[in-house]
């Protein structure tokens, strides 16, 4: 067989195990064999994915979550080869174009997102420098620095809540989020108000200012006297401390 026919007969190959439906299956391969690679491809593709979004699927038929599979597997062009970067492809296919179908929840891209973040940040090898750190020194005084292992997030949707008996069919108002893994190498969630919110997105893009000046920052956006904010301000670094949130203080 020439490099050619080689290579065409591989991409049939391919398009008949992405949608078997519809694709022709190679020529000299018998149909047990076929279905054998067929079950092999789908079954572990489709595992990943249910693993990966545990409360994702619990809101779908059978049938419904199984079509789903089918159009990422058909539809999707995957940049990875490896198998545990599926969850990674499966959500770049929510985000980037899917046209969501009527039995789609009006909330499948930002569940699946948060959901991919907390297997993310279990399996990230990202390690949390604390050179130069002081984690229990003044947060007022003290420059605080946010864990490499700490995401700042926000949704339309309330996504911590969504499971089967809980599906909003709109947003209301916006949900933030701080996702993070503890020094106990165990992934937890928190939820914030606006302000902390814009706190912890201060933090995150700070480089030389102290807590005093971040939470003073604050308040003027706020337009709430400095003196309240410094107030809740230093006990709440304080918290994001102890949760490992912010990693530690430069001087």
């Amino acid at each position: 067989m020439t490099t050619s026919a080689l290579r065409e007969s591989q991409l049939k190959m391919a398009r008949f195990l992405r949608n078997p439906e519809t694709e022709s299956a190679p020529e000299g391969i018998e149909p047990r064999r076929l279905k054998i690679y067929q079950d092999l491809i789908y079954n572990n593709i489709e595992g990943f994915i249910s693993s990966g979004f545990p409360v994702l699927r619990t809101l779908y038929s059978d049938d419904n979550w199984h079509q789903l599979v089918r159009l990422f597997i058909e539809g999707h062009s995957c940049r990875s080869p490896y198998f545990l970067e599926i969850s990674q492809e499966f959500l770049d296919f929510l985000m980037q174009g899917y046209e969501r179908r009527e039995c789609d929840p009006p909330f499948i891209a930002e569940l699946a997102h948060y959901e991919w973040v907390e297997l993310a940040l279990d399996v990230s090898e990202a390690q949390v420098d604390q050179a130069g750190l002081v984690a229990h020194a003044d947060p007022i005084s003290g420059v605080p620095v946010l864990s490499e292992l700490a995401w700042l997030l926000s949704y339309q949707f309330p996504v911590q809540r969504i499971g089967p008996g809980f599906q909003p069919a709109e947003a209301v108002e916006p949900t933030y989020l701080v996702v993070y893994r503890d020094r106990a190498d165990k992934v937890r969630f928190m939820e914030l108000n606006g302000a902390t919110a814009r706190l912890l997105e201060l933090v995150r893009d700070n480089e030389r200012k102290s807590g005093a000046e971040l939470l003073g920052q604050l308040a003027s956006e706020l337009q709430m006297p400095e003196e309240s904010v410094q107030g809740f301000g230093r006990e709440l670094l304080g918290q994001f401390v102890e949760q490992s949130i912010i990693c530690g203080f430069r001087p």
